[in-house]
């Protein structure tokens, strides 16, 4: 037996080589995407350095009244903007600047630009929704609902923004919270080990790379900041404000009681690592515990009906054919 003039063991040690070779350029590529991530994240954090020391440099070399006195010319016309709709105050607001950082989303002009798209794109689906319905041949209400439908447009559009940003908080916040005991026992083992606190964060970011990016990249920011910053409280704060978790604000509160009274990092990590995991398993039972509920439609709609086929169907045949 041959196919395309090679006999059957020939095809199957051809086969054999095709698998190995396909098996090795995918984990080259998973070696690879996990060295760009690695990259990737390495790069945030030593953005993150630079700016905390050029931030200090500034401090130093500069009077705060002269920075004071400088605004840059692209802000001009949206504090403009802001001022027509009497929300120049949220460019300064510690909520959305926390919101953005939770989503992943730092730097100096991103409030700006949230902001901004969010007026752009009210006004834009505002217009867009007058276009539309101005467009039907009949429209059945008065010519005032028109407007009113542009009006609703107008808000869709400007609260899109935020709710694609809620979402995008809740996956993070949720990545995170899945790998944060885990990540809590590596820190845990490098404090005991000896490291110091700076040590066991990029320690323990190298190591979860993989399994939480995210993750990941808060703890290098942390570990940035308590190399640059005199104060680590604000350190600490500043890390459960970006991630806005309350394991995250548990873990800070613990390291600030830890150096306030002096009680050993590693006794406490291990007491929050022991209830975070135990938390853990309590949700994973909580949703073992409701699964048979919502099994329970499903089976209804796609179990019951087969089972009803498969016993009363031969019976049904028998008597038709009768």
């Amino acid at each position: 037996m041959s196919i395309m003039g090679m006999d059957l063991p020939t095809l199957i040690m051809w086969a054999l080589v095709g698998v190995g070779v396909l098996s090795g350029v995918g984990f080259g590529m998973q070696f690879m995407k996990g060295g760009a991530r690695a990259k990737r994240i390495k790069a945030v954090v030593s953005q993150h350095r630079g700016e905390l020391g050029r931030k200090q440099m500034e401090g130093l070399a500069r009077p705060s009244a002269i920075r004071q006195q400088k605004t840059k010319p692209h802000f001009e016309l949206l504090n403009k903007l802001l001022k027509t709709f009497n929300l120049q105050h949220v460019l300064v607001s510690d909520k959305v600047r926390d919101e953005l950082a939770q989503a992943g989303l730092r730097g100096r002009g991103v409030v700006a630009a949230y902001i901004s798209t969010r007026i752009f794109m009210g006004i834009g689906a505002g217009i867009a929704t007058l276009i539309m319905v101005g467009l039907m041949k009949k429209f059945p209400y008065p010519d005032f609902v028109r407007f009113i439908f542009a009006g609703i447009g107008a808000v869709v559009g400007f609260y899109m923004p935020k709710l694609l940003l809620a979402n995008t908080v809740t996956k993070r916040q949720q990545e995170m919270t899945d790998v944060f005991p885990d990540a809590l026992d590596l820190l845990t083992i490098c404090v005991e080990a000896g490291l110091g606190i700076e040590g066991a964060f990029a320690r323990v970011t190298e190591e979860i790379i993989d399994a939480s990016p995210i993750l990941a990249q808060e703890f290098g920011l942390l570990s940035a900041e308590l190399a640059f910053l005199g104060d680590r409280r604000q350190a600490y704060e500043n890390f459960s404000k970006r991630t806005g978790m309350p394991a995250a604000k548990a873990l800070a509160t613990a390291l600030i009681q830890s150096e306030q009274y002096g009680t050993p990092v590693g006794v406490a990590l291990k007491v929050l690592s022991q209830e975070k995991r135990q938390e853990r398993m309590s949700e994973a039972e909580k949703k073992a515990a409701a699964l048979p509920a919502k099994l329970t439609v499903p089976m209804i709609i796609f179990f019951l009906p087969v089972l009803f086929i498969v016993v009363i169907g031969p019976a049904a045949m028998q008597i038709g054919g009768r």
